[in-house]
């Protein structure tokens, strides 16, 4: 490969990875594919995966849980991640700290701290999360 045809190809590379990024769109809560849990009293909605223009990757899901339902056990990872309620109340447990959040609140969790939530309501909880990867 000579230096013309490596400099040709050099400059398609951010081409390439902007072309991959999502695109603008818009997310019909209808149209969204329903998961079930295995326990079949839990289920989630994948909203989007993948990465912005610049690289960055973001997820975000809906998850619906029963009275006294946890989603997984308290665990820790690198990435960040945000919990928006939207209905029913969690129990939100970030390293040692211990709240309540019902509608409209905000939960955010940064990287590599132990973190949890689960359903202290009598009705069924819905709640998005937000998954920041650099």
């Amino acid at each position: 490969m000579n230096r013309r045809n490596l400099a040709i190809l050099l400059a398609a590379l951010p081409a390439r990875a902007q072309n991959d990024a999502l695109p603008s769109k818009t997310y019909r809560y209808e149209d969204l594919p329903v998961r079930p849990s295995s326990n079949g009293q839990n289920k989630s909605r994948a909203v989007l995966d993948g990465k912005t223009h610049t690289g960055y990757r973001v997820e975000m899901h809906e998850t619906e849980l029963g009275p006294g339902l946890a989603p997984h056990p308290p665990h820790k990872h690198v990435h960040e991640e945000m919990v928006i309620v939207n209905e029913g109340t969690i129990e939100v447990t970030i390293g040692a700290a211990v709240s309540q959040l019902g509608p409209g609140s905000v939960a955010y969790v940064e990287s590599n701290i132990e973190h949890g939530w689960r359903n202290i309501g009598k009705t069924r909880a819905r709640y998005y999360v937000l998954t920041l990867r650099g």
